[in-house]
């Protein structure tokens, strides 16, 4: 049990409140997206023929309550021993599905991102470039200079709403996340983005996305380079928005990606990393490990990307060494993907020692040659590498991932650098506590909302209150705007359900397979459903096993 340090610890950052007896609590939002349900709201588990129990001893209605919540408070106090913080390991890999590497021959990677991890530092520089290049090419006004590249500002995982200029969080039932919507680089009230979707929070299917994230009139940024693109979009529509000029949402929306693809086609990051690889280029020796630790082993390797061979080249040199081809069986370079999974027309084409392209016609692919484009259908019949044996690792869910696990059964590892961030976030006594005694609140509001008398209504609304204030500060420990890329407030996003859906495994960098043996076996650990209740902390803590009020919670069991 934690001591009375650890309580007074928890105390410094809880929200302070004199709760020796009832008192009147505001209904409005501590911040967006917070506010509590209005008069009359109803939760579906509690019938309202239900009358509250009696309290012990004659007690007061909303006495009864306050007591409960100190008994909460102390219980969860008593639950959390110091070393429950700093549980979980950033550089830890973990299980969607159960995964043996012991039945894995094959390893596949993508380049950027992947093999190669970039520095934070790339991103100002690709934001500065395509933010000029609007300027100058495609002639928008000069005062857009003005904007800086603000790291802090998006996550990724967000959709944009091209026709109403929406950057905003959605969750895994297709709901934005109030609070989280903005237009430029000011937030949308609540009521607004509520009556912008007809009265409802809920975007349909078929508005959201496709199956690569692209649906006809909403955008999903799935990529680390859709940083920078977020960034400069949303100071591209601040600076029309605040200077009153009129615009096309389309137009503006096509102008901002098609500067950000120019900085890529036209070479200008290939050329910023070749200049400084020291600078962007992140763990180069922690991938030479990986690669060289998996073929010391006897597994076979291969290289999809879609970046060139010249670049590829010269960062895997940098990386590895100048033989770093002998290292794969198969090397393939502008691949095209996610067609390249999908499109059978596109044949291999060899490339000579200079990346000079070849005309043969390739009845197999060998090891220590490049190839370009060609398909993944001539992959697999040229390789005969098939089903879960293989398993590939890139950091875009839909164009790395998705089509080789859900049509061709390869099982596939996600690169997600935010984890390691996230997790010492998670790591914290902050966060940790806060969490626990939102949820334990969470149950106290399910189990005590049978008590409808006035007294009762206002306790009520006090802890509905406390906990919009814990849900918008967890919240804001992620990212001030849009929170955790994993979670809405309590839901998973829908970048979330997409990862567990495309991977089997995860982790924030490849150098992460060097803390496990080659024939680890990785076990999904069993996540609680909601019938599965018993088993949740908040259960634990608000009454359903071990606190002294069960029976006030009979009449609904």
């Amino acid at each position: 049990m934690a001591g009375a340090g650890l309580r007074a610890a928890a105390r410094r950052w809880m929200p302070r409140r004199d709760h020796g007896g009832p008192r009147g609590a505001s209904s409005s939002p501590s911040c967006p997206g917070c506010g509590p349900p209005g008069p009359g709201s109803h939760c579906p588990g509690a019938p309202r023929s239900a009358p509250a129990p009696a309290p012990a001893g004659g007690a007061e209605p909303s006495a009864h309550l306050w007591a409960r919540y100190q008994d909460m408070r102390k219980l969860v106090h008593d639950l959390l021993p110091p070393e429950v913080c700093s549980l979980l390991n950033p550089a830890a890999i973990y299980a969607n599905n159960e995964i043996s590497l012991r039945d894995v021959e094959v390893y596949g990677f993508d380049y950027d991102y992947t093999l190669a991890q970039y520095a934070d530092a790339l991103h100002p520089e690709i934001f500065n470039a395509a933010r000029d290049i609007l300027i100058e090419h495609y002639k928008y006004p000069e005062g857009i200079r003005k904007y800086d590249y603000n790291p802090s500002f998006a996550i990724r995982g967000l959709h944009y709403d091209i026709q109403k200029s929406l950057l905003m969080k959605i969750d895994a039932f297709h709901y934005v996340q109030l609070g989280t919507a903005y237009r430029g680089l000011q937030p949308v009230p609540d009521e607004e983005v509520i009556d912008l979707y007809g009265g409802t929070q809920h975007i349909p299917l078929y508005q959201m996305s496709g199956f690569y994230g692209k649906g006809p009139s909403i955008k999903q940024f799935m990529d680390i380079f859709s940083l920078p693109e977020m960034a400069l979009l949303s100071c591209v529509v601040d600076h029309f928005l605040g200077h009153g000029l009129e615009f096309d949402q389309a137009h503006l929306y096509k102008d901002v990606t098609d500067a950000i693809r120019d900085v890529h086609v036209k070479g200008l990051m290939y050329q910023w990393i070749e200049r400084d690889m020291e600078k962007y280029i992140l763990r180069g020796d922690e991938t030479f490990a990986v690669l060289s630790r998996l073929v010391s082993h006897g597994k076979q390797l291969f290289l999809i990307t879609n970046s060139p061979f010249s670049f590829v080249d010269k960062g895997m040199r940098h990386m590895v060494g100048p033989d770093w081809r002998q290292l794969f069986d198969v090397v393939i370079v502008q691949a095209d993907k996610p067609s390249f999974f999908t499109d059978r027309r596109k044949p291999f084409r060899k490339l000579d020692e200079k990346g000079v392209l070849q005309w043969d016609r390739i009845t197999r692919l060998e090891k220590g040659k490049i190839y370009r484009q060609g398909n993944l259908f001539d992959f697999l019949r040229l390789t005969e590498w098939r089903g879960p044996r293989v398993l590939y690792f890139g950091d875009h869910l839909y164009s790395d991932l998705a089509d080789l696990m859900l049509r061709h059964g390869w099982r596939t590892g996600a690169i997600i650098p935010e984890l390691e961030r996230e997790i010492r976030i998670i790591n914290t006594e902050q966060y940790m506590h806060s969490l626990t005694w939102q949820q334990a609140l969470t149950g106290l509001l399910e189990r005590m909302q049978t008590y409808q008398d006035a007294e009762s209504r206002q306790v009520l609304a006090a802890w509905m209150k406390e906990r919009q204030e814990l849900r918008c500060i967890t919240k804001a420990l992620f990212n001030a705007q849009f929170g955790s890329i994993f979670r809405t407030f309590h839901n998973p996003t829908y970048f979330s359900r997409r990862l567990v859906r495309f991977s089997d495994l995860y982790m924030a960098s490849l150098s992460c397979l060097l803390n496990y043996r080659v024939d680890f076996t990785f076990y999904p650990r069993r996540t609680p459903l909601q019938h599965e209740a018993p088993l949740w902390m908040d259960q634990l803590c608000t009454g359903c096993m071990k606190t002294p009020f069960l029976g006030d919670m009979a009449h609904i069991r």
